[in-house]
């Protein structure tokens, strides 16, 4: 039997002879080893589990951790083991159907909440808190790797949707069972997972759903961490880019306390999982949603510029991943601060960048632009601090099609309560302002956290959200198609770790800028451009994940309601900050 195997060693695939019925675990473990762990394949465009079945003719390509589909797989199976290990520990403590929930990701992993089963008081919640220690956490972590040693299969079932209904109704688990009932796809069969686990007398089963490709057997979840924090704990696992290591820990604390606003956020709209957006839509309550999610962004914003003039501060540094709403943000804190009576100057680092002649390449020969050593920091902190000084200054403009500054269009000076916003890729990065007195900076780092969960067990990845936001807008203002955004996601990832991600802990304040309905509107102008996508496209399994993931979310047909200065409008059109 024949198939194609498509290899780094042999992109344009490789002819194999294989026996029949092989799957395609086996035809790992027989061509390998490899330098990293082969979670997933995908097969003639499709993820697909490794307990698959190859079939003469199929064009396979092997996926470890440094892709999105495999590094979510690999999400799901240490979620599946650290489930199980939070309850049999528990129990023994005392505590019978405790259960976690994945909360938000958070320094490199999950942070996740212990609550009580389903229906119990808050008295067992206050049980569970007393109980959490870090001795206990050493326990989970220590069950887990148990679990992984014993290396117990995952088995899936596909079943009926009235089969999946009566499980989660069994398990009271109300949001699960609105989820399925919800599917308006007849021929839909959710996918349950079951690992058995070895007692002394019968194994135990435990069931769970997830959504997408599951590995194997638990032994594939080699590498995780586990630490209490605060009230909750940390699940912590390899990063796509180094999947054999668990990533230097750093206590994104800035981060935790825009996630614990956004819990409160959450529930003054009346939304936990994903069933309540959609029941405010179905139930035509979506523009009440918007006006208010808009209007807690608005509070945000205005909070942030009272403090900037409390504090006198003169700099103001705004940074974030791509697709944050940067733009948007920095000018309605501009208007914000213009309320209050500060008159504010914008201006972009992009202008500032050093002559392309003088510029730097990458490893693909082409110039770098996202290096900070494509800035002209000097030129940069000497016009601020001349700036700063009252001093009449010649800002440039970076003309792209020249690939040179250019002089004498903006010349501008300042009164002593006119702050500078400048925001940029580096602007947390020390070095670009090491040369302007730290007093008069402000720092800000603005990214898209997504909040609400699909259900107690399953997150909205915040890497999804912003990759559609920027397939839309690339589509719509860039004329890219969804393949070609997927295609280069990962260059831009892996440019955010460098320069972006390192220095939010800098930021004196972050701010949030998701919105609790935006999936429901981006599905409206994604959706189509993914299915555009075919099979014979590498970025055909990615588009088939992500047209799955928008399966549960309701469609917000019309964004009338949406303000024009609205972050979101900066992706879909129609935005008062962006032409």
């Amino acid at each position: 039997m024949d198939i194609k195997l498509i290899t780094e060693a042999a992109p344009d695939g490789e002819k194999l002879n294989i026996r029949e019925g092989m799957t395609l675990e086996e035809l790992v473990r027989e061509r390998g080893p490899f330098k990293y762990d082969i979670l997933l394949a995908r097969v003639n465009g499709a993820d697909t589990e490794l307990t698959s079945r190859l079939n003469e003719g199929d064009t396979v390509k092997l996926l470890d951790m440094r892709t999105q589909s495999a590094n979510i797989a690999y999400q799901r199976g240490v979620t599946f083991i650290y489930l199980i290990a939070v309850r049999e520990i528990f129990r023994q403590l005392g505590i019978e159907g405790a259960d976690a929930e994945i909360d938000n990701s958070l320094n490199k992993g999950f942070f996740t909440r212990v609550r009580p089963a389903r229906g119990q008081d808050k008295s067992a919640q206050d049980e569970i808190q007393e109980l959490l220690s870090d001795e206990v956490v050493s326990r989970i972590e220590a069950r887990m790797h148990e679990l992984v040693l014993m290396d117990l299969p995952i088995r899936k079932s596909l079943v009926s949707m009235e089969e999946g209904i009566r499980i989660w109704s069994e398990g009271n688990y109300d949001e699960k069972v609105k989820l399925l009932e919800e599917v308006d796809d007849p021929d839909f069969m959710p996918a349950f997972y079951t690992i058995d686990v070895p007692t002394e007398g019968r194994p135990e089963s435990y069931v769970n759903y997830f959504f997408g490709p599951m590995v194997p057997s638990t032994g594939y979840i080699k590498r995780f961490e586990l630490r209490k924090y605060h009230k909750g704990i940390l699940l912590r696992y390899p990063y796509y880019s180094s999947p054999d290591e668990i990533p230097e820990y750093t206590d994104d604390n800035n981060i935790y306390k825009a996630f614990s606003e956004e819990h409160r956020w959450l529930h003054l709209l009346g939304i936990r999982h994903l069933t309540d957006m959609n029941d405010l839509i179905n139930n035509g309550e979506a523009k009440d949603t918007i006006l208010l999610s808009e209007a807690l962004h608005e509070k945000k914003i205005a909070e942030i510029a009272d403090e900037i003039k409390s504090l006198k501060k003169r700099i103001i540094l705004i940074a974030g991943p791509s697709s944050s709403g940067k733009t948007t943000f920095a000018k309605r804190l501009c208007i914000q601060m213009r309320v209050i009576g500060l008159r504010p100057i914008y201006m972009g680092t992009d202008d500032y960048f050093v002559n392309r002649d003088d510029m730097e390449v990458d490893a693909n020969g082409e110039k770098d632009y996202e290096s900070l050593n494509a800035v002209d920091i000097d030129l940069f902190c000497g016009n601020m601090n001349d700036l700063l000084a009252g001093k009449e200054v010649d800002i440039p403009e970076f003309d792209f099609i020249s690939g040179k500054k250019v002089f004498g269009k903006r010349i501008t000076k300042i009164e002593e309560d006119q702050p500078i916003v400048i925001e940029g890729i580096h602007a947390l990065n020390g070095k670009l302002t090491e040369q302007i007195p730290d007093e008069t900076k402000y720092r800000i780092y603005i990214s898209p956290l997504a909040q609400m969960n699909v259900d107690i067990h399953n997150r909205v990845p915040t890497t999804d959200v912003r990759m559609l936001r920027r397939m839309v807008r690339d589509f719509r203002y860039r004329g890219h198609s969804a393949a070609a955004t997927i295609d280069s996601w990962p260059k831009v990832r892996s440019g955010e770790d460098t320069n972006i991600f390192p220095y939010n802990s800098e930021a004196d304040v972050l701010f949030n800028s998701t919105l609790a309905y935006e999936i429901g509107l981006l599905k409206k102008y994604a959706e189509p451009l993914l299915e555009e996508i075919t099979p014979d496209q590498p970025e055909y399994g990615e588009a088939r994940r992500l047209l799955d993931f928008f399966r549960f979310f309701r469609t917000i047909e019309n964004e009338k309601d949406v303000p024009n200065n609205s972050i979101i409008r900066e992706f879909i059109g129609g935005s008062v900050f962006v032409e």
